[in-house]
């Protein structure tokens, strides 16, 4: 799960003008003043005033940074899922090694990645259906994870760890969509929900069963096959 980048190695942030560093003080207190205000009301109730305000910047300084406060939600949306995909770094090349252990390491840090932002998450979730762009991001990123989880199905399967069963794609849709929702649940209270304590054994076992039909999936032994 890499994300694709510039030829400079930084990721794209939609949204910003152009030209702009990164690392800017202003833009940081921008995005940091979006992220706090959304713990406390939703994005809807946010202004760009209250943006500015934040940040200690005037109105116009604000758009010298973003075209809209919709820009700056998706910039933190990109960070977000960045930080996800960092966070799995070389899971998927070491899954053979103890698949249990290993899937449960990538969900666990992906479950840390969007609990630490989950107010960012959330706030995505819910202008997703109305914001255009929030939806394509969201399904561009979604399509980037569900090809990843397709390989490795489809690895695992050819060492003869998992079984051939329905398309791996189409599992590994409903699985990123299974995670997708139960995650949204969790964060939000919106019940029914797992609770928090439990949620990555929960969505670990879902996955382990659909993908090897057992919870104790194979490790690969010292010849290299399970």
């Amino acid at each position: 799960m890499t994300t694709a980048r510039t030829p400079t190695g930084a990721a794209p942030t939609r949204g910003r003008r152009a030209g702009r560093s990164t690392g800017d003080d202003r833009e940081t207190a921008i995005l940091a003043t979006a992220e706090r205000l959304l713990a406390e009301r939703p994005f809807a109730d946010i202004s760009i005033d209250d943006l500015a305000r934040g940040a200690g910047i005037s109105r116009p300084t604000f758009y010298f940074y973003f075209p809209s406060k919709d820009a700056v939600l998706l910039t933190l949306l990109d960070r977000v899922t960045e930080e996800a995909d960092a966070a799995a770094g070389g899971v998927f090349e070491r899954l053979a090694e103890d698949p249990r252990a290993h899937w449960r390491e990538l969900i666990a840090r992906f479950h840390a990645t969007f609990g630490g932002h989950r107010d960012v998450v959330l706030a995505c979730a819910q202008v997703r259906g109305t914001n255009a762009e929030v939806r394509r991001l969201w399904a561009e990123v979604l399509e980037r994870w569900v090809r990843a989880v397709q390989a490795a199905i489809e690895s695992e399967r050819a060492r003869g760890a998992a079984p051939d069963g329905l398309p791996a794609r189409d599992l590994a849709i409903a699985l990123n969509s299974m995670n997708e929702r139960v995650w949204y649940a969790t964060f939000a209270g919106d019940g029914p929900a797992v609770a928090e304590r439990d949620v990555v054994d929960v969505l670990l076992d879902v996955w382990l069963t659909a993908i090897y039909r057992t919870a104790t999936p194979p490790v690969t032994a010292s010849g290299g096959t399970p």
